[in-house]
């Protein structure tokens, strides 16, 4: 047993040791700021502006649900008048499926693009990311799986997010799915961030409130994970804290009331800044767990991470308590003068209240027990190579949290959330 302790921390510390060293390396890339356009009738002022570019034809990624809404017409009467001719590819399903990309990239080469709209949510703008270094660079998209696989840059992409979650309008990262591995895949390349991007709040009145709930728990994550991770600058810090405190105070608002156009803005800003702030400082476990559970049961992204984020902060909580603290003070969950335990728990409960007011339910319906230690094994694998983590999880570690998202007996409801277990006392030394 004292073995396995000691090759834990010694596992720990090198990782994280390896991880501090690659963050000294991220703060040095160049990556581009998107020209943003905020407020209502942004993205119609946007097509204006692509129009100036002098485009020969623009491919439009976008999903079934938004082609069917309408949605675009602003934009794309505004591309018509401009006399910028553009091709609709609106076949985008959840998750990004490669098989759809390799369709994207070959009606792109076919009809003659050179530049791309991505318009819808997280999926339709990774997908146009996708697309485009696919199709820059004549490789399967498989084969650009990893970070900067590609030697050419893609063609210029703009984009449109319909949601407020992803920030994908401004990473660096396009997530897409290999459905018959069940797996999901990141390419990451700094030059697939949008050129131009438009934040306009009138497109996400519509939204469902559950999907409203999903994509805005899914910001807070983003902005949460980069803030507590080992990858933090003064930037990251600021763009985090202030979309933690944005979406503490506008996501209740437009979960109830979906047509308040200012509290709309606030979450597209907030996931826009948690999008800044993650693309550089990145994510954890969270999003390492999260990933796997889209990967194998197609559970939707943000819903994901909303239903995980509570169990992995509290597992990190002796390791991040000051950061918990200071979490607490933006969010206005807690009051200065009171104890650094006192506010990180105060946070932790917040995101329970939050999770709960939101619909959100605590555990994963699809989640077997056969599965978890495979789902335990890809997580920990996904965060050791990729996630500057405060803290790293052993395996067993991983599968215990995951045994608490395992269903509710019937009847037990959403509020009954399960108290969470106490970590294993050999792996509370942070580092």
């Amino acid at each position: 047993m004292f073995a396995n302790v000691l090759s834990g921390k010694v596992r720990s510390v090198g990782l994280t040791a390896v991880m501090r060293a690659a963050g000294m390396v991220t703060r040095l890339l160049p990556i581009a700021q998107p020209t943003m356009m905020v407020g209502p009738g942004s993205s119609a002022r946007l097509g204006q502006a692509i129009n100036d570019f002098g485009h020969t034809r623009v491919l439009v990624v976008t999903d079934p649900v938004v082609a069917k809404l309408g949605l675009m017409a602003p934009l794309l009467q505004a591309l018509k008048a401009g006399d910028t001719d553009y091709v609709v590819f609106d076949e985008i399903t959840p998750d990004a499926p490669m098989a759809l990309i390799v369709k994207g990239v070959a009606l792109f080469k076919k009809t003659g693009c050179d530049a791309i709209l991505a318009f819808g949510g997280g999926s339709a703008m990774d997908a146009a990311k996708a697309i485009g270094l696919a199709a820059a660079n004549h490789k399967h998209p498989a084969q650009l799986v990893g970070y900067f696989k590609g030697r050419r840059a893609p063609a210029p992409i703009y984009a449109v997010p319909t949601t407020a979650g992803t920030g994908s309008e401004v990473t660096v990262a396009a997530v897409i799915s290999d459905p018959e591995t069940n797996r999901k895949l990141v390419i990451a390349d700094t030059r697939i961030v949008p050129r131009m991007a438009a934040l306009d709040p009138t497109l996400m009145v519509g939204l469902p409130p559950e999907v409203t709930a999903a994509t805005g728990m899914d910001a807070l994550t983003h902005a949460v994970e980069a803030y507590i991770g080992h990858w933090g600058t003064a930037f990251t810090d600021r763009m985090a804290l202030s979309a933690v405190s944005m979406i503490f105070d506008a996501l209740p608002v437009v979960h109830v009331n979906g047509g308040d156009l200012a509290a709309r803005e606030k979450m597209a800003l907030a996931a826009n800044y948690a999008g800044q702030a993650f693309t550089r400082a990145n994510v954890g476990y969270v999003h390492a767990i999260a990933h796997q559970l889209g990967g194998l049961y197609h559970t939707p992204h943000g819903l994901a991470n909303a239903i995980v984020l509570p169990y992995v902060l509290r597992y990190l909580n002796p390791a991040i308590g000051p950061k918990l603290a200071l979490l607490a003070l933006k969010a206005k969950v807690g009051k200065p003068g009171e104890t650094q335990a006192v506010l990180a728990h105060k946070f932790l409960d917040a995101i329970d209240a939050m999770n709960t007011r939101l619909g959100i339910p605590a555990t994963l319906e699809a989640l077997r027990e056969a599965d978890i230690p495979a789902l335990a094994r890809a997580a920990c694998r996904e965060a050791d190579a990729n996630y500057p983590v405060p803290m790293y999880m052993a395996q067993s570690d991983c599968e215990q949290l995951l045994r608490q998202l395992l269903p509710l007996p019937s009847g037990a409801g959403l509020a009954a959330r399960p108290a969470p277990r106490k970590r294993a006392p050999r792996n509370k030394m942070p580092v």
